[in-house]
């Protein structure tokens, strides 16, 4: 496959869930001269008032920072791998049977397409599936 395929440290942060609570905290990561590439937000059900954030990347000191002023902290028990090529019908199918493959169990998977270019990210458990999916999703 024509992809590329990297490892990528995600940050997560809780937020309040009320009006300007994801706001507030992609803010400060912007004053700080963050370019995120990927966001993803939702609620906490199990914890009513509260939502959590994921982002992706973070780089540099003052990036680094800023996002910890607001509660960031880079995940360390989600593990996850970036992909990126040229879309096709059934690209994602192809990469979760090579993961499936590969013997990898999925904590997540998430990808979008722009134009006729693909994202997606896969979530593991550990840095070694991430090591073992790396692999297998480079191989030709």
């Amino acid at each position: 496959m024509d992809l590329l395929v990297e490892r990528v440290d995600v940050w997560a942060a809780t937020i309040e869930d009320t009006p300007g609570g994801l706001a507030n905290v992609l803010a400060a990561l912007r004053e700080a001269g963050a370019d995120l590439q990927s966001i993803i937000a939702r609620r906490a059900p199990e914890k009513p008032g509260t939502g959590v954030v994921f982002v992706t990347p973070l780089q540099g000191d003052r990036q680094i920072d800023a996002a910890a002023q607001v509660g960031f902290n880079v995940t360390r028990r989600l593990h996850s791998v970036r992909v990126m090529g040229r879309d096709r019908p059934g690209r994602a199918a192809e990469l979760a049977l090579k993961l499936a493959d590969a013997g990898i169990n999925l904590r997540g998977f998430s990808a979008s397409v722009i134009g006729n270019q693909f994202v997606a990210y896969v979530a593991v458990d550990s840095l070694d599936d991430a090591n073992r999916a790396i692999e297998a999703l480079t191989k030709a």
